[in-house]
């Protein structure tokens, strides 16, 4: 016997990102299909405030209760109660809609799941 391993057949592995192979990145796209329509809760918030009881007894018709957020402010975005991104209302086709500004990275959203 040889100890050449020359003539040896070798098997190349493509590997996609973070050392994943394709089969395995293929797996997972495959694997996230399946909640790719499920639906979920897309909401603005566009201030906060703490008040007494009290004071939200007293609340009536052309009450005003001082946000914490200063007007002009980008507005949080968050889906299912979990910040995704900044950004300002618009006017489309007589209704509300969001103009995104700051998307918060894919890693960090799928960090605060945890």
């Amino acid at each position: 016997m040889s100890d050449d391993i020359s003539n040896a057949p070798t098997t190349a592995v493509a590997e996609g990102p973070e050392g994943q192979s394709f089969h395995e990145v293929a797996d997972a796209e495959r694997n996230l299909e399946v909640v790719m329509d499920i639906p979920v809760r897309l909401s603005m918030e566009v201030g906060s405030a703490s008040v007494s009881i009290r004071r939200l007894l007293q609340l009536n018709r052309g009450s005003v209760v001082e946000l914490d957020r200063l007007a002009g402010e980008p507005l949080d975005v968050l889906v299912n109660g979990k910040l995704i991104a900044h950004g300002e209302v618009v006017v489309v086709n007589d209704k509300f809609g969001i103009r995104l500004h700051d998307v918060v990275s894919a890693k960090k959203r799928i960090e605060t799941l945890s």
